[in-house]
Parts: structure tokens; C-alpha cells; sequence
């Protein structure tokens, strides 16, 4: 069954470039981690590279469309509330050590001028991912598979406490709902990856 997995982790930003930015007056855009291959994580979940690059491949479309938006705070719905979206990735890649790294511009929305509020104010701050798939329970952790789609990433407040970042399973998901979930082009698109991933095996 197909699970919506939610992962924390801190996001670092540059705050001299946050006060260029604004002295400029441009668009505030930060940059940090989004997520990590191969490493287990807080919630005891490990995302393989070759699981988790052709998804964030595949995101790289909503990313040149700006439909990558996200919402401040938490949520345990599987698809963007537009009344609560504060951001867009303008921007996502991974680099050499799995390390998935992204552009974040912050929205002149209400929930966005909450965010930009924050940042200009030095605040620490979290991201979320949310993202519907399923794991396999492994003795050295809960391994993510290949049914993985990226709904968003989240701005968060970071936790205090060490080992506050896990968080309870979301809820379950039949392949009807998803298919209500995530739009046909989405689908097409991560077909067509699949199906590369199989070509460069052959």
C-alpha cells in the first residue's frame, strides 16, 4: 500500500545574500538541502539513489512549469492547498554524493510573507518533503521503492530537540486515489523514466 512519507531536515541559507537580496529589492530566492540518497534518515528510511535521482528527474517538470510550490507548516494532505503555498522551486538537483540541493523563491502570498518575514529575520528553519510510495522493512532500515512521486517540499519550523525530527506515518493511499492525485501528465512522465531506467540496464 502506498503511503504519504514525510521527511524533516534542517535548511540552511545564506542570510548575508537574504540581505543583499532585499537591499536589492529582487525576489528573495535561498538555496539548500532538500533531501539525501542513500542515508538513513530520522524517520529510519533510506531513499537509494536509484530510486530517489529519476523522481527528482521527473519533478524537474513541475519545476519548469512553477507548479513546484510548497506550504509553510505542516500538513498531511497529499496535494498542495493553494491558500497555504509560500513558495516555488525554481531550481532542484542532485549532486555528486546524492546530496539533492534546490532553489527556493519566496512568494509574495500571505503564508509567503510570513516565510519572508523569518528569513529576513535570521530564523532557523526546516523543510519537509511530502511524498506518496511505499518501503520495504530491511534489517538496517525501511528502504523507499520505485512507485516514489515527490508532491512538494515544505517550509518548517526547526526543532529544538535532537531526534524531534521523526514524524508519524501518514495515511494510506488505494491506486485510485492516486490516480485522482497525481495528474495524467505526471504519470506519463514518470512512465517514460521508468522506462528509460530499464533501457540503460539492457
Amino acid at each position: 500500500m502506498v503511503k504519504l512519507l514525510k521527511e524533516l531536515s534542517d535548511f540552511r541559507y545564506d542570510y548575508e545574500e537574504v540581505k543583499k537580496i532585499k537591499k536589492e529589492g529582487g525576489p528573495l530566492i535561498i538555496t539548500g538541502v532538500l533531501q539525501r540518497a542513500d542515508v538513513l534518515n530520522q524517520n529510519g528510511r533510506i531513499y537509494p539513489r536509484d530510486v530517489l535521482e529519476p523522481q527528482i528527474n521527473a519533478y524537474k517538470e513541475l519545476v519548469k512549469e512553477r507548479r513546484a510550490v510548497g506550504e509553510l507548516d505542516h500538513t498531511d494532505e497529499a496535494v498542495v492547498n493553494l491558500k497555504n503555498v509560500s513558495h516555488v522551486i525554481t531550481d532542484i538537483w542532485m549532486e555528486n554524493d546524492g546530496t539533492v540541493k534546490g532553489k527556493v523563491e519566496v512568494l509574495p502570498t500571505p503564508m509567503g510573507n510570513i516565510l519572508a518575514s523569518l528569513i529576513e529575520s535570521n530564523i532557523k528553519l526546516g523543510i519537509s518533503s511530502r511524498a506518496l510510495g511505499s518501503v520495504s522493512e530491511q534489517a538496517h532500515g525501511n528502504i523507499v521503492q520505485d512507485d516514489l512521486f515527490f508532491v512538494c517540499w515544505d517550509m518548517v519550523s526547526e526543532p529544538s530537540t535532537i531526534g524531534a525530527w521523526m514524524i508519524k506515518e501518514s495515511r494510506e493511499y488505494s491506486r485510485e486515489e492516486l490516480k485522482k492525485i497525481i495528474k495524467k501528465q505526471d504519470r506519463i512522465n514518470l512512465a517514460i523514466d521508468e522506462i528509460l531506467k530499464l533501457s540503460k540496464r539492457y
